[in-house]
């Protein structure tokens, strides 16, 4: 079983450096490889799943297999043409060689053709309803043109979209529609872009220190004394995160005992496309100061240190917003108040609820008032101490009802408040006295 194993081990990597040996843009197919390198088809499969995780390949419907060049997820920000035609439910009709083009723009033809020209240019996406001179202008320009209202283009131009390899497709939405799906769509990539994975940070080509299965404690401690660090994965011939070994396991072992028989098995680890913020949340809970991240398999890639996780997020919180998300949104009217009560109050905010604000009984939304409270209190701390946190638990009373266009004050008091640990009560009040009160714990971080 042993052989059988390593055997299979050994093929996956010859087909993983296969792969990896292929130039950018070369197509490729289970069976052309396992024909090549003589392995089974059911093997090669396999490694391909594993290549397209790690970034090295990429597979799309009616295209194939592609190899690709693993790029920085917060370097990918714009949609192109094909991902256009999958969020408008887009029909392609010529120009498929464009569609991985990327988009710049996109403009709304609703104006005279001479004004539209001004707008139009390379990588831009003119979207139109059934006007010819148009297609024709925006594809001699360098831009693609997406027709709305289910028209379809004629021979003629399919033919230059073909010939100029920029796409030509159709909707069946309107313009507006369309219009709106595509901003869509590429808002949310700017707002992505803040959110800072595990895979944005470390460097998996970094060789980590690690422990085999068959190494000493005395290896531990030596290893321990050359870096500084007493918390180490311990691998297998695999590379597969099989325990952890630290100090507090060495601790009465004799120097020549094998580090699997006394390290901490079934270790926390984390997979590269988890938020910098949930390991953080990790580490902070359970104590520990090193995190292995690890493939599907459990294959070791690279470890983290919690250093390393809070220098990320003190980077990411000093980053220009690139889009609001609906919390930005809710907390947009609201501003600080000069006037806090008393002098245990660090601070309070004054703000009006919107018609948008309304639940289903057009009162303000419960679950927004209770959004409007956590945001409070994350403000709060984070202008009086330099610092944020994660919400372990809030509880919220609601006493009465809130109007629409009441206008509102929101005060959050510290109870307890220190390194790890924070526990707030805030209180929504309005012309008529309190409307809605919670208590909320939280655990401490400091990205700033």
């Amino acid at each position: 079983m042993d052989d059988s194993n390593n055997m299979t081990s050994t093929k996956h990597e010859q087909i993983v450096k296969y792969i990896q040996a292929l130039e950018i843009g070369t197509k490729i197919s289970v069976r052309a490889i396992a024909k090549k390198l003589q392995i089974s088809e059911g093997t090669v499969y396999k490694a391909f799943k594993d290549a397209e995780a790690s970034g090295l390949v990429s597979t799309k419907e009616r295209i194939g297999t592609v190899r690709i060049d693993r790029k920085r997820r917060n370097t990918v920000d714009q949609l192109t043409f094909g991902e256009v035609a999958q969020i408008v439910e887009g029909r392609l009709f010529g120009g498929a060689s464009g569609l991985k083009k990327p988009l710049h723009k996109f403009v709304i033809g609703a104006m005279e053709l001479d004004a539209m020209l001004r707008y139009i240019d390379g990588g831009s996406l003119l979207i139109v309803g059934n006007r010819v001179s148009a297609h024709r202008c925006a594809l001699e320009q360098g831009a693609g043109v997406l027709i709305t209202g289910g028209f379809e283009p004629g021979p003629e131009m399919i033919s230059l979209a073909d010939e100029l390899s920029l796409p030509i497709l159709s909707s069946r939405h309107d313009t507006f529609t369309v219009a709106s799906m595509i901003n869509r769509a590429m808002y949310d990539r700017l707002i992505k872009r803040k959110i800072m994975l595990i895979e944005d940070i470390v460097t998996f080509s970094r060789p980590a220190n690690v422990l085999r299965t068959g190494d000493r404690i005395a290896d531990f401690h030596k290893l321990s004394r050359e870096n500084g660090y007493s918390r180490f994965p311990v691998i297998d011939d695999r590379g597969r995160v099989a325990g952890m070994m630290t100090s507090k396991d060495a601790a009465g072992s004799d120097d020549e005992a094998a580090v699997d028989k006394v390290m901490t098995r079934h270790p926390i680890t984390a997979a590269p496309n988890i938020t910098v913020t949930s390991a953080a949340h990790t580490m902070a809970a359970e104590g520990i100061d090193l995190l292995p991240i690890v493939d599907h398999h459990r294959k070791l890639l690279g470890v983290i240190t919690r250093r390393e996780v809070l220098d990320a997020m003190r980077f990411a919180g000093k980053q220009p917003e690139l889009g609001e998300t609906f919390e930005d949104l809710m907390w947009a009217g609201f501003m600080q108040s000069e006037e806090n009560g008393t002098e245990d109050v660090s601070v309070s905010y004054k703000g009006a609820i919107t018609p948008q604000m309304s639940g289903a009984l057009g009162m303000a939304s419960e679950g927004l008032l209770s959004t409007l409270m956590s945001l409070a209190a994350r403000r709060m701390i984070r202008e009086t101490g330099k610092r944020d946190f994660l919400l372990e638990s809030m509880t919220v009373y609601f006493v009465r009802p809130v109007q629409i266009d009441s206008e509102i004050t929101i005060t959050p008091k510290a109870l307890e408040l220190s390194r790890k640990f924070s526990k707030l009560e805030i209180e929504i009040v309005d012309k008529q006295g309190l409307a809605a009160k919670a208590m909320l714990t939280a655990q401490m971080i400091d990205p700033y």
